[in-house]
C-alpha cells in the first residue's frame, strides 16, 4: 500500500502543496483531478522520486522511500508525451526497463511479449514507434510500464493528446488492464469524464489542498462546496440568504433568481450568506422538468408555470427565465435562461419563449 503523509511543497515563496495525505490501497485506482496548476503532476512526481517534498513523508509498505532513487522504487510511470524512443522499434522500447535491470534475454523475451499482448499489441514488435497512431504509442508506453512488473502504476495525464473516439477506446482497455492486473494505481487528469470513469477514489486538489475525496458517485452527488461543484459542472451555483424556516423546518433562500426553500444538515442563522447549487438534470426521473413543448404555446410565464412538474423530495424548487440559448448533447438539451441558469430537457423550448422548470436546489453551506 501507498501512503503519502504530510506533504507540503513550495516555489519560491508560493505554497503548492500543504499538508497532503491520502493512500492507495491494493488494486485500487486512485485519480489527482484538479485545474492545470494545482500540484497534481508536481506530487505525482515526488511519489516517483523525481522530485522532492519539503516536508513530509512517502511509504510503501511501510518502508519510508525518501531515500530509494527513482529506478529502485519499481513503479511504472506514463506519460501525456509517450517519451518513446524514437531510434528504437516497438518490442526494444518496451524492454528497456528491463535490460536496464540486467534481467535474462529470455525473460525479458517473455515479458515483452505478454505486455504487448495485454495492450492489444501483439505483432507490433518489430514496427518502428515512428509508424504508429498516437493511441498506438501511449499502448506502447503503457506496455513499458507493465513489463517491469511495477508495485505501483502511474499515469500523468496519459490521454491528453489524443481525440475523443481514441480517448475513449483506450480508457475503457486501460480499466480493464488495471482490473486484470490488480495493479494499484495514481492516475492524474484535469478531465472529470477520464476522472469517473476510471477511478475507484477521486481526490480533487485545488489550493495545494485535497479538498473534496470518495467515489465518484459520492462526489457526483455530494460536491460538498461552491468549487467543487462548479469544477465539476454539476450545476448553477448561486449566492443567496438565510430568510428563516417554513412550518416544516426548511430554509427559505433569497437570492437575485428568486426564492428557494432548501432542506439541508449545515447549520444556519437567519440572514447568513450561502451557496446554492441548482442541480439542471436528474436521470432518474424525467418529470422534474418542465415540458417546454407546452409551455411555449403562451407568451405568459404564469401560463408557462401550471405545466411544471416539481421533483420530489424536500429540495424542490422552480426557475423561470426566457430561453436564450439552446444546445443538443447526446441524448437531451442543455437549454440556458437569459438570468444565466440552464438546465437539461428532453425536448427544446424555442430561443425567446418563457419556460418554467422543476428543479432541484442543494445547499452547499
Amino acid at each position: 500500500m501507498l501512503e503519502v503523509k504530510n506533504i507540503f511543497k513550495t516555489y519560491g515563496d508560493n505554497p503548492l502543496l500543504k499538508n497532503i495525505s491520502f493512500t492507495v490501497a491494493e488494486g485500487e485506482t486512485v485519480c489527482l483531478l484538479g485545474a492545470s496548476g494545482s500540484g497534481k503532476s508536481t506530487l505525482l512526481r515526488m511519489i516517483a522520486g523525481l522530485e522532492s517534498p519539503d516536508s513530509g513523508f512517502i511509504f510503501f509498505d511501510g518502508l519510508d522511500l525518501a531515500s530509494t532513487p527513482p529506478h529502485l522504487r519499481d513503479f511504472g510511470l506514463v506519460f501525456q508525451d509517450y517519451a518513446l524512443f524514437p531510434h528504437l522499434n516497438v518490442n526494444d522500447n518496451v524492454a528497456f526497463g528491463l535490460k536496464m535491470r540486467r534481467m535474462g534475454r529470455d525473460e525479458i523475451s517473455e515479458r515483452v511479449a505478454s505486455s504487448l499482448e495485454l495492450v492489444n499489441l501483439k505483432g507490433f514488435g518489430g514496427r518502428s514507434v515512428n509508424d504508429l497512431s498516437g493511441g498506438e504509442q501511449q499502448r506502447v508506453a503503457l506496455a513499458r510500464a507493465l513489463a517491469i512488473r511495477p508495485r505501483l502504476l502511474m499515469f500523468d495525464e496519459p490521454l491528453g493528446a489524443l481525440d475523443r473516439t481514441l480517448r475513449e477506446g483506450l480508457l475503457n482497455e486501460l480499466r480493464t488492464i488495471l482490473q486484470k492486473t490488480n495493479i494499484p494505481a495514481i492516475y492524474v487528469t484535469h478531465d472529470q469524464e477520464e476522472a469517473f470513469a476510471i477511478a475507484d477514489r477521486v481526490l480533487i486538489l485545488h489550493g495545494g489542498a485535497i479538498i473534496r475525496e470518495g467515489t465518484p458517485a459520492d462526489v457526483w452527488a455530494n460536491p460538498m462546496s461552491a468549487y467543487v461543484a462548479e469544477f465539476l459542472g454539476l450545476g448553477s451555483v448561486i449566492e443567496g440568504k438565510e430568510r428563516g424556516k417554513t412550518k416544516d423546518g426548511m430554509w427559505k433562500v433569497e437570492s437575485e433568481f428568486g426564492e428557494f426553500v432548501v432542506g439541508c444538515e449545515h447549520k444556519h442563522s437567519k440572514g447568513e450568506k450561502v451557496h446554492l447549487l441548482v442541480r439542471p438534470f436528474v436521470e432518474e426521473s424525467n418529470r422534474w422538468s418542465s415540458s417546454p413543448a407546452r409551455a411555449e404555446r403562451s407568451d405568459s410565464e404564469d401560463e408557462a408555470s401550471r405545466d411544471v412538474s416539481r421533483p420530489e423530495g424536500n429540495n424542490r424548487n422552480t426557475i423561470r427565465g426566457v430561453t436564450s440559448d439552446v444546445v443538443f448533447q447526446q441524448d437531451k438539451f442543455k437549454v440556458t435562461l437569459d438570468n444565466g441558469l440552464y438546465v437539461y430537457l428532453k425536448d427544446a423550448p424555442k430561443v425567446g419563449k418563457k419556460i418554467a422548470v422543476g428543479v432541484k436546489v442543494e445547499c452547499l453551506g
